[in-house]
């Protein structure tokens, strides 16, 4: 598996630094190519036999359902419930603006019609990054875009997360019949291997699924250009300041204090994996927010990154649709290298039309590369979240 693909979406347990970000001093890093062997080291993900060995060799331990509200294509359940009915239970943490959530749904959705009837029970668990994602109808919408149809429950108090031990997005909890966890997995991957996961715990419960073919895919192809992945790069100060957040935000005076106003001017030289802001700002908890209307597009986020794709993180506030604007090296997007989201005006310009709460795919280009990628708007109401990357070959 290569090492520049984001593989899971991190914990936001730094949410405790809600308090004042003065006295901090942010710092600038500049990777280059001569540090991904490094990166590669830091950011490996635990294979799945030492996951369970780390579950399981606690006395005691047994993670259940908790908290949970909000279920959707099913009633109420129980692990136990389902498993001493003789089926096998997959547990998804899962949140809907997570792209390493949505490389995930062909999969999960390929399973449960595969192997359903073969008694496969898929529980996807809800579990909001950003306060907003707490809201139902902001799951249903998701749930309809992506055709999911196994069960899910929302898990907005974070219940369920705690008592499985859980740090990231997607991860993935496999119990048999007997109730015992057999197989974990964090991240995005290794599809093939969790199939023949959830398959061998099917045939041990005298299940027969030989006839079922098994799917051909262990990792979608990346772009062999690739030699560095911009990593996820935060907006609102509890996830910049805090685990994970690498301080993405360029300018000092981000980090002077919180919920508060600054006029920020961009500046000549950009360092990569760092959001740059031209104008006015409000930082909040969970999101930047354009702290005025204008009619010129002239305020605007910059970011110097390496990627094949792009997405973008938007929280819609208030009843009126509003445009962003985004620019590719100076310019409008190549039509070639559009994200799904995006649109063109008639002037060229690209741009992704917000109506509600969710990732917006920006870019999905022909070949992996190093670009200059700006978002603008005149809405005073353009709340930005977070940025994500890919090198998937296809996809976001």
């Amino acid at each position: 598996m290569s090492g520049v693909l984001a593989l899971a979406c991190g914990s936001s347990e730094s949410d405790a630094t809600d308090g004042a970000l003065a006295d901090t001093t942010a710092t600038q890093v500049d990777l280059g190519p001569a540090s991904v062997g490094a990166l590669v080291e830091t950011t490996a993900t635990p294979r799945p036999l030492d996951l369970v060995k780390r579950f399981v060799s606690r006395e005691g331990f047994e993670p259940t359902l908790m908290g949970l509200e909000g279920w959707t294509n099913s009633e109420p359940f129980t692990i136990a419930e389902r498993t001493s009915q003789g089926e096998v239970v997959l547990i998804d943490f899962w949140t809907y603006t997570c792209v390493n959530c949505i490389r995930t749904f062909p999969f999960l959705n390929e399973w449960q019609d595969k192997y359903a009837d073969s008694g496969l029970t898929i529980l996807g668990v809800h579990t909001p990054e950003f306060d907003f994602e707490k809201k139902r109808e902001g799951v249903l919408k998701a749930l309809e875009r992506f055709g999911l149809e196994y069960p899910v429950a929302q898990d907005n108090n974070r219940e369920t997360w705690d008592a499985f031990e859980n740090r990231a997005w997607p991860s993935k909890y496999l119990f048999d019949t007997d109730g015992k966890l057999v197989y974990v997995h964090i991240g995005e991957g290794d599809y093939l291997e969790t199939e023949l996961e959830i398959r061998s715990a099917l045939t041990d419960a005298g299940r027969d699924v030989s006839a079922i073919p098994i799917g051909s895919v262990n990792d979608p192809p990346e772009d062999e250009a690739a030699y560095y992945l911009t990593e996820e790069l935060f907006a609102g100060y509890s996830k910049v300041y805090g685990l994970g957040g690498a301080l993405s935000i360029a300018q000092i005076e981000f980090y002077q204090d919180s919920d508060y106003v600054f006029d920020y001017v961009d500046v000549e030289i950009h360092h990569f994996n760092k959001i740059y802001l031209q104008g006015p700002w409000l930082n909040e908890k969970d999101a930047l927010i354009h702290a005025r209307a204008t009619t010129g597009l002239e305020d605007y986020l910059f970011a110097h990154v390496f990627a094949r794709s792009a997405n973008m993180v938007v929280e819609f506030r208030g009843d009126t649709p509003y445009d962003v604007y985004v620019e590719l090296d100076g310019a409008p997007v190549p039509v070639e290298g559009a994200g799904p989201d995006l649109m063109y005006d008639e002037s060229g310009a690209s741009f992704i039309r917000v109506d509600e709460s969710r990732l917006y795919g920006l870019l999905e280009l022909e070949a992996f590369g190093e670009h200059r990628l700006i978002v603008r708007s005149d809405s005073d109401q353009f709340a930005v979240n977070s940025f994500t990357f890919g090198n998937y070959v296809q996809g976001p």
